[in-house]
């Protein structure tokens, strides 16, 4: 388990909600900011605000520093050969579709199959949607296990030389799933397909290889892993990135322009048109920073102690079910459940009134809810400042609702 003083760290998690202290479970929505990430994108404001790349002047190139030095710290944090290799985006969402707009319009035709599965995200379903009725493809889903899982079996049966691209998230934001990305990967490359990775469940909690997963396209978000709101990262192999053309136009991503043709700068800049999100780099920055001095063996070792501890304890709660995969091995650190006939909204609230933050709804994964036959389920993610107090918190919390609902009803 991790140090609890790391709480302390977290400035919103000093507080009472609804007269309790607060209790925050919803990190697989957005985590918590330390205080180190909110002070260094204050000193970036306080001290070196200026545009970067175009000026000359000392703020300029102090700017510019501090955010190609984020850069760095990105291909390092997911060992990219080439800082080349790392684009700037607005999150996991935009990352997906530069993907699908871009390499996928050149290179997806009629016929051609597009792979993914029944637990993706939304933004790992739409995309690759507009795409497929754009070019007249066809959209197909590896067939998920009864716990939630997918073997390799069905992958090979789903994935077949018509296929260009396989997209599949390498965490499950509901199930909790860890999808073995190297070796679909494998598959997919051997029938000739590129493979492109959801991971903005997976990099705030595991450590992550692109190039040992040999995947060619990973996304993720900043604000899922200590930094802030509107920055991710989208990793493409060099030599896939150097042939596609940008999705966004304007300044920033050009080498020349004239009245009737302009050409692009080269990598990573010809994807980041516009003026970039500096400060949310540099906040990106100071949160891998945090991360890495924790360390990314003992944030996944502290999460699957408490997964562990929280399937132990909730299970014991009569009326509460649980989905995905039972085994601690094969699940991250969030629990998705119901309890009884309890709408999530209803139990949501509930657990709000005495200080406890959890998810309720079809968490951008409706197809998901389909095969689980629910409307909607509760959700319970944990993350580096969460204890064992915080599950046993959740616990009391939901036999208070349970009993309640008895009573109302």
């Amino acid at each position: 388990m991790l140090n609890k003083d790391i709480r302390k760290h977290f400035p919103i998690l000093q507080q009472e909600i609804n007269g309790h202290p607060l209790v925050y479970l919803d990190s697989a929505a957005t985590s918590q900011k330390p205080q180190q990430v909110i002070d260094a994108m204050s000193n970036y404001y306080e001290k070196d605000n200026s545009n970067v790349h175009r000026g000359v002047h000392t703020l300029g190139n102090q700017a510019t520093e501090a955010y190609e030095g984020a850069r760095d710290k990105v291909r390092d944090f997911i060992n990219a050969k080439s800082r080349e290799e790392i684009i700037f985006t607005r999150g996991t969402t935009t990352s997906l579709n530069i993907v699908a707009q871009s390499y996928g319009r050149a290179n997806v035709g009629e016929g051609d199959e597009i792979v993914i599965t029944h637990m993706e995200h939304h933004s790992n379903i739409i995309p690759w949607q507009q795409l497929a009725k754009e070019k007249g493809a066809v959209l197909k889903f590896i067939d998920l296990e009864e716990d939630g899982t997918i073997t390799l079996d069905k992958v090979r049966e789903t994935v077949t030389e018509r296929t260009k691209i396989v997209s599949i998230m390498h965490v499950s934001n509901v199930l909790g799933t860890v999808n073995p990305i190297k070796e679909i990967t494998e598959i997919a490359h051997a029938n000739g397909a590129i493979m492109v990775v959801d991971g903005a469940q997976a990099a705030p909690h595991m450590k992550v290889d692109v190039q040992q997963l040999d995947c060619d396209f990973y996304a993720f978000s900043g604000h899922k892993m200590v930094g802030p709101t509107g920055i991710g990262v989208l990793y493409g192999k060099k030599e896939l990135l150097n042939k596609m053309e940008p999705v966004e136009f304007g300044g920033e991503m050009i080498d020349f322009v004239g009245l009737y043709e302009s050409t692009w700068k080269e990598l990573p800049w010809k994807f980041e048109g516009g003026t970039p999100i500096i400060a949310g780099a540099v906040g990106l920055g100071a949160a891998i920073d945090y991360l890495e001095e924790i360390g990314l063996d003992n944030v996944e070792k502290h999460e699957q102690h408490l997964a562990e501890y929280a399937m132990k304890k909730m299970s014991e709660v009569e009326g509460v079910t649980i989905y995905g995969p039972l085994e601690p091995e094969k699940r991250a650190s969030l629990i998705t459940f119901n309890l009884n006939d309890v709408h999530p909204h209803d139990l949501a609230t509930v657990l709000d009134m005495h200080g406890i933050a959890v998810r309720a709804g079809h968490h951008c994964c409706q197809p998901l809810m389909k095969w689980l036959d629910v409307s909607a389920t509760a959700r319970a993610s944990f993350y580096i400042y969460n204890t064992e107090e915080d599950v046993d918190r959740l616990v009391d919390g939901l036999r208070i609702a349970k009993e309640y609902f008895n009573d109302v009803n």
